[in-house]
């Protein structure tokens, strides 16, 4: 395993764990040429991904990309990097079990929308102004009200 702070490509394992939700092994590493500590996750790859677009092209499924855009919606936000690894989990093993290659970047968003409604509303909301293109303030507000109502009807 390369090094993210030398590029040397030897180093050892100083501690190897399961991940909280089991998908994953969690490896600290310290490098044998600078001595620096990191920390490496190792997964099943079960099969390729492909996502369609909106436009029609495909492109492989990019994990960290998803995890980018969450954690876009999370900041400053009470939720954990661990909450957000567990979101994406989760979304990447729904895809997988779904026993199919390619899933579109709609309904990727709508698991995505899915899962942060159950996190964080505020989330929630920042990710559906992307996802939805909100092109002004009443976008925000009518989509605000509706997860309200939701929000109360959930509290009854």
């Amino acid at each position: 395993m390369r090094c993210p702070f030398c590029s040397c490509e030897n180093s050892q394992v100083k501690d190897s764990r399961p991940t909280e939700d089991g998908t994953a092994i969690r490896r600290r590493r310290q490098c044998e040429e600078c001595g620096a500590r990191f920390t490496t996750f190792e997964r099943i790859h079960m099969r390729d991904i492909v996502v369609i677009k909106k436009d029609d092209h495909r492109q492989p499924f990019d994990r960290s990309k998803l995890i980018r855009s969450v954690s876009i919606a999370c900041r400053k936000r009470p939720i954990s990097p661990d909450q957000i690894e567990l979101l994406v989990n989760a979304i990447q093993q729904k895809i997988e079990a779904s026993g199919e290659s390619e899933i579109t970047a709609v309904r990727l968003g709508e698991m995505t929308m899915e899962g942060l409604r159950t996190l964080d509303s505020v989330a929630y909301i920042r990710f559906a102004s992307v996802y939805k293109d909100f092109t002004e303030a009443r976008d925000f507000e009518d989509f605000a009200r509706s997860v309200r109502s939701v929000i109360e009807a959930v509290k009854e």
